[in-house]
C-alpha cells in the first residue's frame, strides 16, 4: 500500500499560505485554531484540511445530507423539476453567506459547513410536515419538534460526526424564520454554553450564534428563501408574474419592469450588498434600516401570497392523516417489538447510526427521528405500505 506524504517544503508553503489567509481576516473572525471538538475522535490535519474544512466533508458524507435531494422546500405536491428542493436551498445559503463572509473578511470554511448542515433536520414536506410532527411529538410527551434542533441531533448524536462547536452552534442558531435587523454574536465557545443554548432552544428560546460566521448564515438563510420562493411561486402558477400588488419599495428594487426571472438575483444582490456596506468594521452583522423594511415587506408579501395561500394547503388534511398513520404504526411496532418492521432495519439495527444514542431514546423519540429523516418519496412509500394491501403474484408462494 502506497501512502503519499507531503514533503517538508510543501507543508511549509501550505502553512505560509494559510497564515496569509488568516492574517487577512477581520477582527472577530473565527480562526481555524479556535475550532473546538467535543471528542476529538480523529487526529486533526490543520494545514491540508483545517477543522472547519473537515466539517464540510463530514457533513457532505453523512447519510442525512444525501437525503436533501428529495426533501421539498415549499411546494410539495407539484411535480416540477425547476423548483427549489433542500439540496438547492442549502447551496444557495452557502453561496450567499460566503459572498458576504468573503467581503467582510470572515472564515469561509466555517460559513460553508454551517450553511450545508443547517437544514439536515428538516422533515419531509417542509414546514407543513414539521408542523404535523411537532403536534405528534407534543401529543406523546416528548416536547415539540424544531428542525434546527433535529439537525443537531442527526449530526451530533445519530451519526456522531464530531463536528466543531462553532459549526453545531451555527446550525442550532440559524433560524431564518426570525428576521433580525442586527445580530451581535455571543462569543463563548464552551460546550457548557452550547448545551445550555440547546436546552434553552428546546424550551422555546431563539439563541444567538456564537460567531460572526453563524450570524451571516442566519441572514443568508432568509435572503436565500425570500427571492427564490417568490420566483418558484410564479414558476408553478401560484401567483401571477405581473406582481401587480407588490409593495412600491420592492418594485423600485426590482427596477419596476424586471422580469420575474430576475427577481431572485436582484433580491440576493441588493440584500447582500446592503449587509456588507452596513456591517463592515462593526461589531455586528446587520441590514440598514431602509433595506430591513424592504426585507420585512417582502416577507409579509410572501406569507400572504405564498405560504398562507389556500391553494398551497388544499391537500394538507391528507398529509396530516399520513403523518398520524405513519407515526402510530411505527410506535406500535416498537411497543410490540415487531422486529420485521422497517424501523428496525432502517434505524435501530443499522450499523450506520450510533446504537448508544438510539438506546437512550423513548419509543416516540425513535419514531420522531425516523420520520424526520425520511425523504418525501420514502415517506409516501411507507405510508402506502402501511395502508394498502400487499398483492401476491399468482399464488401465496
Amino acid at each position: 500500500m502506497i501512502i503519499v506524504q507531503l514533503s517538508k517544503e510543501t507543508i511549509k508553503r501550505i502553512k505560509e499560505r494559510s497564515a496569509s489567509v488568516g492574517s487577512s481576516y477581520s477582527k472577530g473572525a473565527c480562526l481555524n485554531s479556535e475550532a473546538v471538538r467535543r471528542k476529538n475522535s480523529k487526529p486533526e490535519d490543520p494545514w491540508l484540511r483545517p477543522s472547519f474544512f473537515r466539517d464540510i466533508d463530514r457533513i457532505i458524507h453523512s447519510k442525512a445530507y444525501s437525503r436533501y435531494i428529495d426533501k421539498t422546500q415549499v411546494f410539495y405536491f407539484i411535480d416540477n423539476e425547476h423548483i427549489t428542493h433542500r439540496s438547492i436551498h442549502v447551496q444557495l445559503v452557502s453561496k450567499i453567506a460566503r459572498t458576504i463572509g468573503r467581503a467582510l473578511g470572515y472564515n469561509e470554511d466555517l460559513i460553508e459547513a454551517s450553511a450545508l448542515g443547517h437544514d439536515i433536520g428538516h422533515t419531509p414536506f417542509g414546514h407543513t410536515g414539521e408542523k404535523y410532527l411537532d403536534v405528534l411529538c407534543r401529543k406523546h410527551g416528548i416536547g415539540g419538534f424544531k428542525h434546527n434542533i433535529q439537525s443537531v441531533r442527526f449530526l451530533d448524536k445519530l451519526e456522531e460526526c464530531d463536528l466543531t462547536f462553532q459549526v453545531l452552534d451555527s446550525v442550532l442558531c440559524h433560524n431564518g424564520e426570525v428576521t433580525d435587523c442586527c445580530i451581535t454574536p455571543v462569543r463563548d465557545f464552551s460546550w457548557e454554553h452550547f448545551d445550555k443554548k440547546l436546552a434553552d432552544a428546546e424550551a422555546g428560546s431563539d439563541p444567538s450564534p456564537a460567531t460572526f460566521e453563524g450570524c451571516i448564515v442566519r441572514f443568508a438563510d432568509t435572503i436565500a428563501y425570500l427571492g427564490r420562493d417568490l420566483q418558484d411561486a410564479i414558476e408553478v402558477g401560484l401567483i401571477d408574474e405581473s406582481l401587480e400588488d407588490l409593495p412600491e419599495g420592492l418594485r423600485k428594487l426590482m427596477n419596476n419592469n424586471a422580469s420575474y426571472r430576475d427577481i431572485n438575483g436582484l433580491v440576493i444582490d441588493s440584500f447582500c450588498r446592503d449587509i456588507i456596506e452596513t456591517s463592515i468594521d462593526t461589531d455586528c452583522i446587520a441590514f440598514s434600516d431602509d433595506v430591513y423594511s424592504l426585507v420585512m415587506e417582502l416577507k409579509k408579501y410572501n406569507y400572504r401570497k405564498i405560504y398562507e395561500n389556500p391553494r398551497l394547503h388544499e391537500q394538507d388534511y391528507k398529509l396530516e392523516l399520513m403523518f398520524d398513520t405513519v407515526f402510530d404504526h411505527y410506535l406500535s411496532d416498537l411497543e410490540s417489538e415487531n422486529r420485521s418492521s422497517l424501523i428496525y432495519s432502517d434505524l435501530i439495527d443499522s450499523k450506520a447510526f450510533q446504537r448508544s444514542y438510539i438506546e437512550s431514546l423513548k419509543p416516540p423519540e425513535i419514531v420522531r427521528d425516523y420520520i424526520a429523516g425520511m425523504t418525501n418519496s420514502y415517506f409516501e412509500s411507507v405510508f402506502k405500505k402501511i395502508v394498502l394491501p400487499e398483492r401476491k403474484f399468482r399464488d401465496f408462494g
